[in-house]
């Protein structure tokens, strides 16, 4: 009996603990998942309420980010070490450019403009420092005054005004640059100028949607093409003609600091419906046609070049361009020979503008003894040197079908099937992953813009995506009012960059672990998808992040895009670069472990205190 008593009193014992336990094994879940829905696990109470889309958040007028990160993902060690603070540059780095230095371009030949290529610094020369923006620096006019009018803060050299005073380039006129959109070329405006060539090439259909501008000079031939629904990317090289690319991009304008010497131009084969050299100074006759062959290799089957000034109409102008005619007799015949072993046809020849048109295919070029290159490297060209060779075309299936495959007109262009997705020619890519693509971004690039509302509206013009894949969130964000400079990085698993040129955006190879091609405080929005996770072991993400302050406007924002491990050290690093930040949640919810990132950029300047409501 007294056994039978004390064994029924253990069993309600056990049962006790068992019911205890698992109650508060509930109450434990119940709790956990209320902590992680507050907003201290995985991102802030913003973040949760804006993947709810209940909530807008202006980032630039409420910069006090505070991320409440913790989560279980990675553990976070309090005890750290403060953030490195970084340090002002000097003064003298204002317009500092690394790859294009000055300094260090005048220790590299001349011949075929070497010295005017990239030349980066070694690890040792590195700056380690925030390049400060030049005293009196205001926010660009927006778009389109801007195209007329920079702040003469913002690139304080007028050397351009009186070098190119009769040829309405620029006009210094009290606090402000004014570009009335004359050029060598065009004084009567560019307007008119694209007006003329209009007559021949269908510019208005969409037919011609990415141009490039070689030799632009302030790239007032790109800045009115935008009216014609036309982006053109414009280069330069930094040279005697003072911040051309850097008036360029305060304009608002798509430009990078290049040359045509000996290294082949950082684009696709097949990208440009349209190439110009309007008195751009590039020998086109010289080294065996070289240069020409480039171009060749970058305009689509069917696309248009534009020649106009020296030698075009020599027997008119060689006296007024105080040049002897024979010279400019032999340097025309050069061109006429090049461009028929290219297989153009000469379109039009109308006082100084020449026009010739690429062939829609091989079929009508046989039989021409030409040197053609290795058809496998037509898209390695990262430091890889020109040769005086012709890229084939891709094979045609009749003697009218335009070879690597016809484009729709713009805007239908931006999401229709690139040819280049459509034949299986990008390993990995098929028509169902290029839409799941566009899918995606429509829906990240909605939830952009709750967490900062002003994306379009104007604010920031010229936007930058760091590594853009198939040009999805570019497409996404497609308006009048902003473009995008699509990167594709030179270690990118799959090389996309022909797929966005076939989508009719624009962009650059470029490698991360260098400087890119362009003058500080040029880009206001920058977008960085998975840029650290690429580079992990590659190199420094403090050098990444420094060269990203470099050319980030002050007050411009950055969206970083990355697993949430990664993000924090991110976060670490520039809170050291007067920068403020805000995590939030990715927007299907804050169990997926990529994050987003949004920081600002404060306003300093030189020899000024930073602050973040300027």
């Amino acid at each position: 009996m007294m056994a039978t008593k004390t064994n029924s009193a253990d069993g309600r014992t056990r049962s006790s603990i068992q019911i205890f336990i698992v109650v508060g094994l509930c109450c434990f879940f119940y709790i956990l998942g209320a902590w992680q829905r507050s907003g201290f696990g995985k991102g802030d109470s913003i973040a949760m309420q804006i993947t709810k889309g209940e909530t807008e958040c202006n980032i630039v007028s409420n910069l006090n980010f505070e991320s409440h990160h913790g989560g279980e993902v990675v553990a976070v060690d309090e005890s750290e070490s403060k953030p490195k603070a970084f340090k002002p540059c000097n003064p003298r780095y204002t317009d500092y450019t690394p790859c294009q230095d000055q300094k260090r371009a005048m220790t590299f030949p001349r011949e075929n403009m070497i010295y005017r290529e990239r030349h980066c610094p070694p690890e040792g020369e590195k700056l380690h420092c925030l390049i400060p923006a030049p005293k009196g620096y205001v926010t660009p006019f927006p778009w389109p005054k801007s195209r007329d009018y920079v702040p003469y803060a913002n690139a304080p050299y007028k050397s351009l005004t009186v070098e190119k005073a009769v040829q309405n380039w620029i006009q210094y006129e009290g606090n402000v640059f004014r570009f009335p959109g004359g050029g060598t070329q065009f004084p009567q405006g560019a307007d008119k100028y694209i007006d003329q060539l209009a007559s021949v090439i269908p510019i208005k259909n969409g037919m011609v949607r990415t141009a490039l501008d070689t030799g632009c000079g302030v790239a007032s031939w790109g800045a009115y093409l935008m009216s014609r629904n036309v982006l053109a990317m414009s280069f330069a090289p930094r040279d005697s003609h003072e911040a051309q690319v850097q008036f360029a991009l305060e304009r608002g304008v798509p430009a990078v600091i290049g040359v045509l010497g000996t290294v082949k131009l950082p684009y696709p084969s097949r990208a440009f419906d349209m190439a110009h050299c309007s008195r751009c100074l590039i020998q086109w006759g010289s080294n065996d046609g070289m240069y020409l062959m480039e171009v060749d290799r970058v305009l689509r089957p069917g696309g248009y070049w534009v020649l106009s000034g020296p030698p075009i109409n020599w027997r008119n102008n060689y006296k007024a361009w105080q040049r002897p005619k024979e010279e400019l007799q032999e340097e025309q015949r050069k061109i006429e020979e090049i461009a028929k072993l290219l297989c153009w046809e000469k379109k039009s020849e109308k006082g100084e503008i020449a026009i010739w048109r690429k062939r829609v295919n091989a079929d009508s070029c046989r039989g021409r003894k030409a040197t053609f290159c290795n058809s496998v490297e037509a898209d390695d060209v990262w430091y890889q040197k020109m040769e005086a060779c012709i890229t084939p075309y891709p094979d045609a299936g009749s003697s009218d079908e335009v070879a690597g495959g016809e484009l729709k007109a713009f805007p239908e262009r931006l999401y229709s099937v690139p040819p280049r997705v459509a034949s299986g020619s990008i390993p990995g890519v098929s028509v169902e992953t290029y839409q799941e693509d566009n899918s995606n971004w429509k829906k990240h690039v909605k939830a952009y813009k709750k967490v900062n509302k002003i994306i379009d509206s104007g604010r920031y013009r010229n936007i930058m995506d760091m590594n853009a894949g198939l040009g999805g969130f570019a497409a996404a964000l497609e308006s009048s009012k902003l473009w995008v400079m699509n990167v594709v990085p030179t270690i990118a698993e799959k090389n996309t960059l022909g797929v966005i040129y076939e989508r009719g955006l624009i962009g650059i190879y470029h490698d991360w672990c260098e400087g890119f091609s362009t003058y500080p405080r040029t880009y206001d929005l920058i977008h960085a998808h998975g840029v650290f996770s690429l580079y992990k072991d590659k190199c420094d993400a403090e050098d990444i992040l420094l060269e990203m302050d470099r050319i980030l406007r002050p007050e411009g924002a950055v969206i970083f895009r990355d697993e949430v491990d990664v993000l924090i050290k991110v976060k670490k690093i520039v809170s050291g670069m007067r920068w403020d930040t805000k995590m939030v949640d990715h927007e299907d919810g804050p169990l997926v472990p990529e994050k987003i990132l949004v920081a600002v950029k404060q306003y300093w300047v030189a020899g000024g205190n930073s602050t973040s409501t300027h």
